[in-house]
C-alpha cells in the first residue's frame, strides 16, 4: 500500500516564484478557460502553475498491454486479505494518535448510480501536523508514533466504504515560495483489475488554501472541483467520539470524480 503522496522537488527558479505570481497564473488560466466555453471535468495534464505537472503524465504514446497477461503476474486479493480493523487508522499502534478524530464514509457508484460492491479502497494521508510517515518528508513538524496514516477496506453491498482516522493538517511543498497544500486524504480504488486503478484526493469544506493551491486549481471547472470536497454530515458524526464527513465517488459519466495525475 502506498504511504504518501509524491514529493515534488522543482527547480530553484520555480520554487522562488511567489504565491502572488502563482495566483496570477491560476487566474489567467481560469479566465482563458471561461472564454473557451468547453467544460472540463478532469485535471489538466499540463498546468503551468503546478510546476511539475508536465512530468506527471506520459509524454510518449501508450503501449497497449494485454490485461489478462498482466493479471498473471500482478498481485491479487480477496475478502480474507482485508481485515475489518484495517479501516480504523486510530487503533494501529499502542496509543491514541494526536488530532481531531473523524469518520469518512460514502458510496462508490458508476455513472448510473449503481453501487460498486467489494471494491478495494485504500487511503493514505499526513498526520494532524501535516507530516507523512515517510523518510522523504522532511517537513519540520512532529511525527506521531501512534499514527502511520494508511488504511483500507472493501465496499459493502451498497457500495459504501467507511474509515475512522485523524483529520490531516496542511503542509508545505516546494512548488513555489510559501506554498501549502490544503488538508486532504488520498484515495485509491483498484476496480476489478490492477490495470483499472484510480487515484484521487478528498478535501475538507471551507479550506482557505483552495484558491492558492495549483493542484486543486488544475481542475479548471468549479463544479468538478466541488466533487472533490467532502461534506460535513452530522448523522455520520459519533457522539463524543468523532466528527463525520460524507464523500461519494462516481466512476463514470459526466459527473465522475476527478482523477489525480
Amino acid at each position: 500500500m502506498r504511504s504518501m503522496t509524491t514529493i515534488v522537488v522543482p527547480s530553484s527558479d520555480s520554487a522562488s516564484a511567489s504565491q502572488a505570481e502563482v495566483t496570477a497564473e491560476i487566474a489567467a488560466v481560469e479566465t482563458e478557460y471561461h472564454r473557451g466555453g468547453v467544460e472540463e471535468t478532469q485535471p489538466r495534464l499540463n498546468y503551468p502553475p503546478y510546476r511539475s505537472s508536465v512530468l506527471r503524465h506520459p509524454t510518449e504514446a501508450l503501449v497497449h498491454a494485454d490485461p489478462e497477461a498482466i493479471e498473471l503476474s500482478a498481485p491479487c486479493f480477496g475478502e480474507r486479505d482485508v481485515h475489518p480493523l484495517d479501516s480504523d487508522l486510530t487503533i494501529q499502534h499502542g496509543g491514541q494518535p494526536i488530532g481531531e478524530r473523524i469518520i469518512v464514509t460514502g458510496r462508490i457508484v458508476d455513472g448510473d448510480g449503481r453501487p460498486v460492491r467489494r471494491q478495494l479502497v485504500e487511503i493514505w494521508q499526513a498526520n494532524a501536523s501535516g507530516r507523512y510517515a515517510h523518510k522523504r518528508d522532511q517537513h519540520p513538524a512532529p511525527l506521531d508514533p501512534n499514527f502511520t496514516g494508511v488504511g483500507r477496506c472493501l465496499t459493502d453491498d451498497d457500495g459504501t466504504y467507511r474509515f475512522t482516522t485523524i483529520k490531516p493538517g496542511p503542509y508545505p511543498w516546494r512548488n513555489h515560495h510559501n506554498a501549502w497544500r490544503p488538508a486532504h486524504i488520498h484515495f485509491s480504488l483498484f476496480g476489478t483489475k490492477f490495470t483499472q486503478r484510480m487515484v484521487t484526493q478528498m478535501y475538507f469544506p471551507g479550506d482557505p488554501l483552495f484558491g492558492l493551491d495549483p493542484i486543486y486549481q488544475s481542475i479548471t471547472d468549479q463544479k468538478a472541483r466541488d466533487r472533490l470536497v467532502a461534506a460535513y454530515d452530522h448523522d455520520v458524526t459519533a457522539h463524543e467520539w468523532a466528527t463525520g464527513y460524507r464523500w461519494d465517488i462516481v466512476l463514470t459519466g459526466s459527473a465522475r470524480t476527478p482523477l489525480e495525475h
